[in-house]
């Protein structure tokens, strides 16, 4: 039984930084300059775009979703041809404003739309266009959700490029890949943030967010409004559709006619709870106040990020409305269909031709390039529209110009982290660490991201879930001022605030930090939460740096997801924290060089691990480290490698001869609880004993991969894969590569060993329950060393 109630809240809002107002409103209580022939140019285009996308959705068949992309068109054109000061000719400039397609569901729309605007500067200024491989045509929506492997005659003829069903870098101007999750708001926020840190207020380019009242109903999305509002993100620009509908509901959210059906706020009181500035558009399809908006959110900027949000109908003028065009449309080439396209064929006076035949993929496909044709001829049949929308593209980029945007001259040099300089060989002076004495891995992280910092000259911006100290992501802060970034306050501090414990935000905005190719974001938690909390961030991202760089041929900009607290030491937190599962999730899960995974087990392997990791360039770097202080080992005193060695992703702690008679097989060690405790409690007794084995340890199975297959045979032969038994403070899984015969598998030791989830207490406690403590260790190498002599 639903009740109403009448009485106010008994709380108000706190003051706020934003502002907030209804365009309507100020457009009468004073003037908004608005050209009247700009907005005839937008709806004659808008006509033409609507169209076009219908046509998408006819003939990819049937595939797409043409209700937000509809619905959006005016919002994204009056940004495109007035709103925005970027370089249509140069798509990668770095000083120009970027339009950021969160809502990654518009990908239509956004193909639809960059290839109209192509097609005007084609037509009336073709000087402003960009090279070819950096555009996107009107011959290249036949590649519309179409793989790369497409053989239909057209696609081949004309070189259509393929078209991701979401958008990804691969398409020109775009900087992240979208469309799961709401992963598309922080990312483009994180972007907005790596732009004003750059550049600086005033010079800042400004990041344009395309979203969907849908796509922000993601608990990720709320987290990521409260980074921006409380680090005041000026250059970023909400574009919010709210169309009401999404895949399941005519009534997302609480609107004026009553409770929604998902949430209970709508969009505006969402941005203004987070310390956005708002400025409502009652009516979104009424371009003079979708540019008055526009204009306005650009002129009273203020010191905070600003929501637009524009009131719309899904599918407005398509013949279908509401969730129901949201991934669907009219039937393939239907009376309906043809219904829609009457509009477009009234106002241009031309006729599209009717399908006929059968359906097949070259049939669909010429009846598709002939309605493109359609659209191309009343295109180049109307000079006085293309010519005054590609004037708005010159005119945009004397804009940019003239701003003589630059990013400051002490701001981040994040290449010196790639340079000679930076040697994973050479720990600088300041991170050596002295044989016997105390340390934790996460501070010897944390002090290496530090000193890169520095060098880079505050190239790195990092995060924590509330536990900057406790991971010591603070470390890499040292040297720079204290406190949260703030873009006026404290626009020194490396440290983001992200929105507290919000490791689902943070993945996706370090990402966005990273994809604007300054900086190098980092995000850290227990490991436990955040691998699997930014998995989709980390794909993303990884997807992301792939189109980017098959369009540009730029190597990839990484960011790292520190698995803090990592393993079973952890394990006064209980099985809920300390979790052998994170590694599962991430090490080889990943297109080779895409994700490169850290396990070092002692803390000078820190510093060379992630150089090289940093320095092979993936996409997402992800150390594993754990919570409490390690000795550091003499390495030199054991006879051990240099901390270097583990560049290669995995050596030999100690290497023994096959054919000696005192050969007793090879034991490979993946985790540092493990190989502390065989180091301990193992060795000594192989050697009292008189056992040699070849003992290994893994210190990163991706960097290992990158090696040519004649270095890794020769540093890990396939015959020690198929004699040796593993040890590892993760789960089986994670061994498989390493220990290849069902007897050695069988013998490894892992956490889950035991058929269960471990208790609580100490490290070393719940290593003795999993069965990997130091004793068991030695108990289970004897056997197997035994066996093998039998």
């Amino acid at each position: 039984m639903s009740t109403t109630t009448t009485s106010s809240p008994p709380f108000t809002l706190a003051p706020r930084r934003a502002y907030h107002l209804d365009i309507e409103e100020e457009i009468a209580a004073r003037p908004v300059p608005i050209d009247a022939a700009r907005v005839e140019e937008l709806r004659r285009f808008d006509l033409i775009y609507r169209t076009l996308c219908g046509i998408l959705f006819n003939f990819v068949p049937s595939s797409g979703h043409p209700g937000g992309s509809i619905s959006s068109g005016r919002i994204v054109a009056s940004l495109l041809f007035s709103g925005m000061d970027y370089d249509f000719a140069r798509p990668e400039r770095p000083d120009a404003d970027i339009l950021s397609y969160a809502a990654g569901h518009k990908a239509m729309g956004l193909y639809a739309m960059w290839a109209l605007r192509d097609e005007v500067v084609r037509v009336s200024r073709p000087e402003l266009l960009a090279p070819d491989d950096r555009r996107l045509r009107l011959e290249d929506l036949l590649g519309f959700r179409r793989n790369p492997t497409t053989a239909t005659p057209l696609f081949r003829q004309h070189r259509a490029r393929p078209l991701d069903g979401h958008p990804t870098p691969a398409t020109p101007f775009l900087r992240v890949a979208s469309g799961p999750s709401g992963v598309g708001v922080p990312a483009s926020i994180g972007l907005a943030m790596a732009a004003m840190d750059a550049y600086g207020p005033d010079k800042a380019p400004r990041v344009h967010i395309l979203e969907g009242e849908g796509g922000m109903t993601a608990g990720r999305v709320s987290e990521a409004l409260a980074i921006a509002g409380t680090a005041q993100l000026q250059n970023a620009i909400l574009h919010l559709d709210w169309n009401q509908a999404s895949i399941d509901s005519n009534c997302v959210c609480r609107s004026e006619e009553g409770a929604g059906d998902y949430v209970q706020w709508d969009p505006a009181e969402l941005a203004y709870l987070n310390d956005w500035n708002v400025i409502r558009v009652r009516d979104g399809s009424d371009l003079t106040q979708v540019l008055a908006a526009q204009k306005l959110a650009l002129e009273e900027r203020g010191p905070q990020p600003t929501a637009i949000v524009y009131r719309t109908v899904k599918g407005w003028r398509y013949g279908i409305e509401g969730c129901a065009s949201h991934g669907a449309g009219h039937k393939y080439c239907s009376p309906e269909f043809y219904g829609f396209l009457s509009e477009f064929e009234k106002e241009f006076g031309v006729t599209f031709p009717r399908f006929e035949g059968e359906a097949t993929p070259e049939g669909n496909e010429a009846g598709f390039w002939d309605a493109l044709q359609v659209i191309r001829g009343v295109v180049e049949s109307d000079p006085e529209l293309t010519g005054a929308l590609a004037g708005a593209l010159g005119a945009s980029r004397e804009r940019l110009d003239g701003r003589g945007r630059a990013p400051r001259a002490d701001g981040p040099d994040l290449e010196v982290i790639h340079g000679e300089g930076v040697r994973a060989e050479e720990t600088p002076a300041e991170l050596a660490l002295e044989p016997g004495s105390t340390t934790t891995l996460r501070g010897a992280l944390g002090s290496a991201l530090g000193h890169l910092n520095r060098l880079s000259r505050g190239g790195i911006l990092g995060g924590a879930a509330d536990l900057l100290g406790s991971t010591s992501t603070s470390n890499l802060n040292k040297g720079f001022p204290e406190g949260f970034y703030n873009a006026f306050d404290n626009p020194g501090s490396r440290l983001v605030s992200c929105g507290g414990i919000c490791e689902d935000a943070m993945g996706a905005f370090m990402s966005g930090v990273s994809a604007f190719g300054l900086h190098l974001g980092v995000g850290s938690s227990y490991g436990a939460f955040i691998a699997a909390l930014q998995h989709v961030a980390a794909r993303l991202h990884a997807i992301g740096q792939q189109g980017r760089a098959e369009l540009t041929g730029e190597a990839s900009k990484p960011f790292l997801i520190v698995c803090a607290h990592a393993g079973l030491k952890t394990g006064e937190d209980g099985p809920t924290h300390a979790d052998p599962q994170p590694l599962q999730i991430v090490q080889e899960n990943f297109p080779r060089g895409a994700v490169i995974t850290l396990t070092p087990w002692e803390p000078q392997e820190l510093w060379p691990l992630v150089v090289a990791g940093l320095q092979a360039r993936p996409a997402v770097l992800v150390p594993f480290v754990t919570r409490p202080g390690e000795t550091v080992p003499d390495r030199a005193a054991l006879g051990f490698p240099p901390a270097a060695a583990a560049c290669q992703g995995l050596y030999a702690l100690r290497t023994a001869d096959p054919a000696a008679s005192s050969y007793a097989g090879t034991v490979v060690l993946q985790g540092s609880e493990v190989t502390y405790a065989f180091v301990d409690s193992v060795l000594p007794e192989l050697d009292r004993r008189g056992l040699a084995m070849n003992v290994y340890t893994v210190a990163s199975a991706e960097l290992f991969d990158l090696l040519p297959k004649e270095r890794q045979d020769a540093i890990f032969p396939p015959e020690r894969a198929a004699e040796a038994m593993g040890i590892t403070g993760f789960t089986l899984p994670t061994l498989f590569r390493w220990v290849t015969s069902p007897e050695g598998r069988e013998r490894s030791l892992h956490a889950f060993r035991g058929g269960r989830f471990l208790g609580s207490g100490p490290g070393a406690k719940v290593m003795e329950e999993a069965g990997i403590d130091g004793p068991r260790q030695l108990e289970a190498v004897l056997s197997y060393a035994e066996a093998r002599g039998r």
